[in-house]
C-alpha cells in the first residue's frame, strides 16, 4: 500500500471511529475545538497502530465503543464531550 493510500485508509478509519462514537472531527477543527496540527498528529498515531485490521472489522461489524488499543481514544472522547 502506498504512503498516500495508507494515510487515506487510516484517515477514513479515524473518522469512522470518531463518528461511531459521537465525535465530528471535521466540525471540531472548523470550530477551533481542535487544531489542524492536532488532527495531523492523530492521523500519524493512527497510521502507527498495529491493530488497524481489528479496528476496521469492529467498524464494519457495527461494534460500538472505542477499543482499548485506540491511540486516539482521548481525542475522540474529548471532541464528543465538547459537542454535547
Amino acid at each position: 500500500m502506498s504512503t498516500t493510500s495508507k494515510a487515506e485508509h487510516h484517515e477514513r478509519l479515524m473518522d469512522r471511529m470518531a463518528t461511531r462514537n459521537g465525535a465530528d472531527l471535521d466540525l471540531a477543527r472548523q470550530s477551533g475545538m481542535v487544531s489542524g496540527s492536532e488532527l495531523v498528529e492523530a492521523l500519524v498515531q493512527c497510521i502507527g497502530c498495529s491493530d488497524a485490521g481489528d479496528c476496521e472489522h469492529r467498524l464494519d461489524s457495527g461494534e460500538g465503543g472505542i477499543p482499548e488499543y485506540c491511540r486516539n481514544a482521548d481525542l475522540i472522547a474529548r471532541v464528543e464531550a465538547m459537542t454535547q
